[in-house]
């Protein structure tokens, strides 16, 4: 087998950066990985030539592991956990780029990281490529169609979102019946649901999509039966996730508990919000 690429893996929490370097390494390319503690998922390390665990924040070091091993493109997948991640001490190189910036909401942030990879001659990529299999498809996902106030409220929380989105908040929304229940910020998708839940009740709404303008590369929304599972024993029964801009982890486990729990799951795209479903 000819090793086509050398890839840098950034790798963060959950079984992402599992995939994408068992999808890396079957395509013949050969996998370098940093770690963080705290943050990774260590079972990566199996699955890759070598690796390096250093902490948030240590650019320089990281940057030098990935040149040491001819890196050529650097993949970045996986959750690091954005409380944690308040308490990073930056090197000088990290320091110097946050100090440059206006604002440090993520897209912000991981858009700065990629351009300083690609500086130093290593090209970004997004994790998608070598694990095409999750993107999430377009249409109506599970047989239970979304009922009247479940259409309107994937409407309303569509264009909420998508406002949201473009001031680099969060991706995700809780909704009821035309009233906003949660936003996403630093506590991420799961703990914005949940919080949304216990305030709106029964019947909650759940809409997840990709920022307008997002980095893609680098930070693409994802889902997955965690959540779904969640929404159960929260009483939602809606959720709408961008398709082709996000990532739906175990999507055959998480159609088959919907359809058992009288869930809705929808793949949003701005030609079935235009249609009306």
């Amino acid at each position: 087998m000819i090793t086509k690429d050398t890839i840098g893996l950034i790798a963060g929490g959950g079984q992402f950066p599992l995939l994408v370097a068992k999808g890396a390494a079957a395509q013949g390319n050969r996998v370098v990985a940093v770690f963080f503690r705290g943050h990774s998922n260590f079972e990566v390390d199996e699955h890759v030539d070598e690796s390096v665990e250093l902490k948030l924040g240590q650019l320089n070091k990281l940057i030098s592991f990935f040149k040491k091993n001819g890196v050529n493109k650097v993949v970045m997948a996986g959750t690091i956990n954005k409380p944690k991640a308040l308490d990073l001490r930056p090197d000088f190189r990290a320091a110097k780029l946050l100090f440059k910036l206006a604002t440090k909401g993520d897209d912000v942030i991981l858009r700065t990281i990629a351009n300083e990879f690609e500086s130093e001659g290593m090209q970004v990529v997004g994790p998608h490529e070598y694990a095409p299999e999750l993107i999430t498809p377009s249409g109506f996902l599970t047989k239970r169609k979304p009922n009247e106030v479940e259409r309107s409220d994937l409407t309303f929380g569509w264009n909420i979102a998508r406002e949201l989105g473009r001031m680099d908040i969060g991706q995700c929304v809780v909704v009821r019946e035309g009233i906003v229940a949660a936003v996403e910020a630093i506590e991420g998708t799961d703990a914005a649901i949940k919080r949304g839940c216990e305030l709106g009740g029964k019947g909650c709404c759940i809409v997840k999509v990709f920022k307008p303008g997002q980095e893609k590369r680098v930070d693409m929304p994802s889902i997955g039966l965690k959540t779904v599972q969640g929404m159960k024993d929260l009483g939602a029964t809606c959720l709408g996730v961008e398709a082709g801009k996000s990532l739906f982890f175990d999507l055959d486990e998480s159609i088959q508990f919907a359809e058992k729990h009288g869930i809705t799951i929808v793949g949003l795209t701005q030609e079935l919000i235009d249609d009306n479903f």
